[in-house]
């Protein structure tokens, strides 16, 4: 017995079904199929989809872009949305990689401000880099001019060619843009990827953020100077007015009153520069006897003056020409120091140079017309006159060496305030390297009376340079040393200030981190400058060094001076590493 299926009745008005392949019955199915493509195929067609469409990815970032270039009157600049900034670094990475910095070498750092309460805790990240300001201290300060403002763009470029790495521009620059490659000997910093911009292409930070935190607007230059006056730019960072930066960093929040950068309270030694420690503190000390030498022929002039002349401008000399030479060494492209009075106009890095280029010349002639003889020749090339010891142009040559050298000093006191930082004020600036050039003149004036006794030459002279010089050598010696040290430390009266100053983070570096290197300092001014002194005094071991007390003369002699050139030495490290360096927010 068979069991039969009922037939099926066709639909009204139409045919028998004809079969059909079977559909995916479930949402697994239908996933299934889908996942035949990869992600890599999908990625693929539709970047292929939109490769007529312009550069890359440019309808994603169009709306971080300015629809047109800058007009007249306009520039570009960086526009920071903090609400969407979440502190990832993609920036950072992003910067990196496209501009092929070293593995130390950063051209965007991202910061972090705190504040509020401990109910209400408030964390705020910051992304910074240069900031093309409308007045660049870095273009402004620069010996070389290997900074350049685009006149059409705004963009503050840096001319690597032109660069012999001095690094002045990394003391000038507020926010410490611009950054220093120990590798190629030049510095560098971020020029807003300006090749990218000229293509309609966004800068790699713009790219790379994954909030859109960062892009590029058109602003207008007077709106800049304007705003600037509120000096609301940053919490922490240094007053927009310095430089007039453009980038702009909005917020639809309320910050606190009390937020400051991560590491407002941290304080660490900035980098000491020894070979500009080296360079001043010599310089000064070659001024300073130049101008020692003028002022004791006035006050005790005569034969004796001119004996004592051609050692003592010999020593004086030897010092400043050490100083120039060891001043190169601080270049990272020592080759191209001949590129430094290029700024004459603008920068007080050139002018410091040609100072002291003017003041070695001056002092090379006047070391030679002091020896017995040489003025007549210099008489024959019509260089200086040969009158006699106290006549002709020799003094006023010396005076000229003085004067020029004064300018150089103070030309490097231009050179430090120019930074804008309060240790560095052009006030202290002048106060502090005028006395190491008393200091160190004063010292430096015992070497010619040293060396005659130590070579064995003209006891009687050397007797009576003492006998003449000693006492005056040796109370100005003790009162220069004293207002030195008594100027240094009144700046330990910041430690009692409630608010943490830049003054107070010098501060409490001298007397922390940098504890050793302050009681080394004071311990060497001391004694070179107030007990060798006081001792040459109290012993009248300077009045008789023909009766055998040559040896002790030599050896209080000798203290002094290598006393006192430590102590400046280390004085001079401490105005460099104790120097709180103004810069956007960073990181614990």
């Amino acid at each position: 017995m068979s069991i039969s299926t009922p037939p099926v009745a066709p639909p009204p008005g139409g045919n028998a079904p004809a079969a059909t392949s079977p559909q995916p019955s479930a949402l697994v199915d239908r996933y299934l199929a889908e996942q035949q493509v990869t992600a890599a195929a999908r990625f693929a067609r539709a970047h292929d989809a939109a490769r007529d469409a312009g550069p890359a990815l440019a309808g994603r970032y169009s709306a971080l872009m300015p629809a047109t270039p800058p007009a007249p009157g306009q520039q570009y600049a960086f526009d920071v949305d903090l609400d969407a900034c979440s502190g990832c670094k993609s920036c950072v990475a992003a910067c990196h990689a496209l501009n092929g910095l070293e593995e130390e070498e950063s051209w965007r750092d991202v910061g972090l401000l705190h504040g509020g309460s401990q109910r209400l805790p408030v964390v705020q990240h910051v992304t910074t880099a240069c900031h093309h300001c409308l007045d660049p201290a870095c273009m402004h300060a620069c010996p070389v001019d290997a900074y350049e403002k685009d006149p059409a763009t705004g963009i503050v470029k840096h001319l690597d060619d032109q660069c012999f790495g001095c690094q002045y521009c990394t003391l000038a620059c507020p926010y410490e843009a611009p950054k220093y490659s120990r590798a190629k000997g030049i510095v560098r910093k971020c020029d807003m990827c300006g090749d990218r911009l000229a293509d309609g292409e966004a800068p790699a930070c713009v790219q790379s953020c994954p909030n859109g935190a960062i892009a590029i607007r058109v602003v207008d230059i007077e709106q800049v100077v304007e705003e600037s006056e509120t000096n609301l730019f940053v919490p922490g960072a240094p007053e927009p007015s310095l430089t007039l930066p453009t980038t702009a960093y909005r917020t639809t929040r309320v910050l606190p009153r009390n937020m400051v950068p991560a590491d407002y309270h941290t304080v660490h030694p900035e980098r000491a520069h020894w070979p500009l420690i080296v360079m001043l503190a010599l310089t000064q000390l070659s001024v300073g006897a130049f101008l020692v030498e003028r002022l004791l022929e006035l006050a005790v002039p005569g034969p004796l003056a001119a004996g004592i002349r051609p050692v003592h401008s010999a020593s004086a000399l030897v010092f400043g020409l050490l100083a120039l030479a060891v001043s190169v060494l601080h270049l990272g492209r020592p080759r191209y120091a001949y590129r430094a009075v290029l700024g004459l106009r603008h920068s007080w890095l050139s002018r410091e140079i040609v100072a002291f280029g003017t003041f070695a010349a001056l002092a090379v002639l006047y070391a030679v017309w002091s020896w017995p003889g040489a003025a007549v020749w210099l008489d024959r090339w019509g260089l200086a006159t040969a009158s006699g010891p106290d006549t002709g142009s020799g003094p006023w040559l010396g005076w000229g060496v003085a004067l020029s050298g004064t300018a150089g000093v103070l030309c490097s006191v231009m050179v430090y305030a120019y930074t804008k930082r309060d240790f560095w004020n052009g006030p202290a600036t002048a106060c502090r390297f005028l006395l190491t050039a008393a200091v160190l003149g004063l010292a430096a004036a015992w070497l010619p009376l040293l060396l005659i006794v130590a070579v064995g030459g003209d006891a009687r002279l050397a007797t009576a340079a003492v006998d003449n010089y000693g006492t005056l050598l040796c109370r100005g010696l003790i009162a220069a040393t004293a207002a030195k040290l008594l100027f240094e430390a009144l700046l330990f009266r910041h430690l009692a200030a409630r608010s943490t100053t830049s003054l107070k983070r010098t501060a409490r570096l001298m007397t922390g981190t940098l504890s050793n290197v302050t009681l080394a300092r004071f311990a060497a001014g001391l004694l070179g400058g107030l007990a060798m002194p006081a001792l040459l005094l109290v012993s009248r071991v300077p009045t008789h060094p023909d009766h055998g007390q040559d040896v002790v003369f030599a050896v209080l002699v000798g203290m002094l001076f290598v006393a006192c050139l430590a102590g400046e030495l280390l004085e001079r490290y401490l105005f460099f590493a104790a120097v709180a360096s103004p810069r956007m927010p960073g990181t614990l």
